[in-house]
């Protein structure tokens, strides 16, 4: 019930798969009297006259709470893909929270997908090293950066991109924005947030990874066409030109008509057109049906950690 109270004010979705799992259960929860976010560690709040603080073991040791009795049972948890939520009331450990997000169905098969593609995929997440590990290895992401705090997301999209690399970053949330507007390509999962869609440069209509397949593939389709129609329009001009300017009539005695040569005009206008119009009929192929497979993701902490084990 404290720990739900302590929620009820947060837009954060852990917050909302805390307090949907109370109600659940039958539990009442009450309205804080005081509330406070401290962004990407939890929340703070007075609930029934006890303090109540509800986030990561960062939050509560900063407040002089040992969580030592928590860890092995948040260690276990977040081996097993569950995020651990801390609790502590009145300055003293209460407990912990299991909170798991689903992997969709075809992220496997979207992921699979992508490497195909000859992409490289990283997986940035708040969550810590150990949850967010599990969960790469759930789908066969095999580089995460983990612990990243909100503010700091943006930043490690300029790490990759340090790294000579074109970055292409998918998100949903307000604090995905930064890294969205950072990236080279921002997509935005259409069922996210405002923020992040104005952010992005593509907005995908479902929340469905094979979404970003889709565009990819598109985006490459698209290039290729662009190719061929220079080719197209080139090829008319390179051959045209000389004719018409009598290259062959020393040789051969032939000259180009001018009915000849505003009919190869046309001629390359409507194949550069139609060669665009195929990409109306672009085939959306369907995702490869697969397994995950066994890979042993390579763990990188967030900035802000980085910085903190530094000192």
């Amino acid at each position: 019930m404290l720990v739900a109270g302590a929620e009820a004010d947060s837009e954060h979705p852990i917050a909302s798969a805390v307090i949907a799992g109370a109600r659940g259960r039958g539990i009442t929860v009450p309205a804080p009297a005081a509330f406070d976010s401290v962004t990407g560690k939890g929340v703070q709040a007075t609930v029934a006259g006890r303090s109540v603080l509800v986030g990561t073991a960062t939050l509560l040791a900063e407040n002089g709470i040992d969580t030592a009795e928590l860890e092995q049972i948040s260690t276990e948890l977040a081996a097993a893909g569950k995020t651990p939520v801390l609790a502590a009331v009145d300055s003293y450990p209460a407990g912990v929270i299991a909170v798991a997000d689903t992997v969709k169905g075809d992220s496997v098969s979207a992921i699979a997908a992508l490497r195909e593609l000859g992409l490289h995929v990283v997986m940035i997440s708040g969550d810590n090293a150990r949850t967010a590990a599990a969960i790469a290895g759930q789908v066969g992401i095999d580089r995460v950066l983990a612990e990243v705090l909100p503010e700091h997301k943006a930043g490690e999209v300029r790490r990759l991109q340090a790294e000579g690399r074109q970055v292409g970053m998918v998100g949903d949330g307000i604090n995905d924005a930064p890294a969205l507007a950072q990236a080279d390509v921002g997509l935005a999962i259409g069922t996210g947030t405002d923020v992040a869609i104005e952010a992005a440069d593509i907005t995908l209509i479902s929340g469905s990874l094979a979404g970003v397949v889709t565009a990819i593939r598109l985006s490459r389709a698209t290039m290729r066409n662009i190719r061929q129609n220079l080719f197209f329009a080139l090829i008319y001009n390179a051959v045209g030109i000389p004719l018409a300017a009598g290259a062959l009539y020393p040789l051969l005695g032939l000259r180009l008509s001018p009915m000849v040569a505003a009919a190869a005009m046309a001629l390359s206008s409507l194949s550069v057109v139609g060669n665009a119009n195929r990409l109306r009929r672009y085939p959306i192929k369907p995702l490869p049906t697969t397994e995950a497979p066994a890979v042993e993701p390579h763990r990188e902490v967030g900035a802000g950690q980085r910085e903190s084990l530094a000192t």
